[in-house]
């Protein structure tokens, strides 16, 4: 499941999500399986956190060259 869930899409990854959400609350998983689900979501939640970091540094670019700022990242010792 998580090299699949790293190359979903951020809406794919969601929808999954509520998926697992919805039937984990539902409350008529047994105990193993509601773990698996828990642990999948888990992973799909990192996904989707990823993707929206991506965004988010993305729209930060891209709203700093609109702007005329553009920045350098900076590696440490350079």
């Amino acid at each position: 499941m998580e090299t699949k869930a790293k190359s979903l899409a951020f809406e794919d990854a969601l929808n999954q999500l509520e998926q697992i959400v919805e039937s984990m609350e539902a409350g008529d998983v047994p105990l193993a399986e509601l773990l698996a689900k828990f642990e999948d979501g888990n992973k799909l939640l990192k996904v989707c956190e990823a993707r929206l970091k991506d965004a988010e540094l993305k729209i930060e670019q891209l709203r700093k060259q609109k702007d005329g700022v553009t920045f350098e990242k900076l590696t440490p010792g350079a």
